[in-house]
């Protein structure tokens, strides 16, 4: 009878409680369970297995930079308000479809801080996609020419958290104006998004480049954003001086 319910719960799709069964049945511990903690032990395992199996699938499909998470993070010599971090990746500003603008000098942690943020959202089971800014405007530039481009936008539009990583890096050009403001346009009070900048956001105005586009960007994005300003010396250079120092 047990080896029948067990090929059940695999033709039903139900791996975790099938899984859990086995392993209550190999450990002979069938017996210590009433019929109530059975039913309740097999269904927190279905919950956890479908949970994890749900997470990995948004974690594969965000295409991270990092792996990373917010116990990682780093906050000394106040390079982080702790606090602030710590509301943040309680991700109430998605359920708000707030902004965050994270800035900072290069090598200082701001695309590991967003991966961070985006990873705890995929854990609570949000759609998050991250970009690195050059390389999705240049797909989206691709896709207008193979007629893709549709596709690639409402994809994005999907998302519950989009990351842009790097913004300003190189200079953008009047396709790549066209296509940030339709992407903050559609995701505007509707959804999320994080960017990243070496430069400070006072001055994404001359980034932008035309004044009537950049008006509009930053009139959606910046608005009632939360800002963080990353402090301190690059963490790139100091990992680096430990291992130098290591091969010494």
């Amino acid at each position: 009878m047990n080896q029948q319910t067990l090929q059940k719960l695999r033709q039903m799709r139900l791996t975790g409680m099938a899984k859990a069964f086995e392993a209550t049945l190999q450990s002979d511990k069938t017996e210590q369970y009433t019929a109530d903690e059975l039913l309740f032990h097999l269904t927190e395992s279905e919950w956890d297995d479908r949970h994890n199996r749900k997470m990995n699938r948004t974690l594969k499909q965000a295409k991270f930079r990092y792996k990373a998470s917010v116990e990682q993070l780093s906050f000394e010599n106040n390079r982080l308000d702790k606090n602030q971090v710590q509301r943040l990746a309680a991700c109430d500003f998605i359920k708000a479809k707030e902004n965050i603008l994270i800035s900072g000098s290069t090598g200082i942690g701001k695309s590991f801080l967003a991966s961070a943020i985006g990873h705890q959202a995929c854990s609570l089971g949000y759609k998050v996609m991250y970009h690195y800014s050059t390389k999705l405007f240049a797909k989206l530039k691709m896709a207008k020419a193979d007629g893709s481009y549709m596709k690639e936008i409402k994809n994005i539009e999907r998302q519950d958290l989009l990351i842009i990583d790097d913004f300003g890096i190189t200079p953008i050009d009047a396709q790549g104006r066209a296509v940030l403001l339709e992407i903050i346009e559609d995701r505007h009070g509707k959804a999320s998004t994080i960017i990243t900048s070496q430069i400070p956001v006072s001055l994404w105005h001359e980034v932008i480049g035309e004044q009537t586009i950049a008006d509009a960007v930053l009139d959606r994005i910046v608005h009632d954003a939360h800002r963080l300003v990353l402090k301190g010396e690059s963490l790139r250079k100091k990992e680096q001086l430990k291992k130098d120092n290591l091969n010494e």
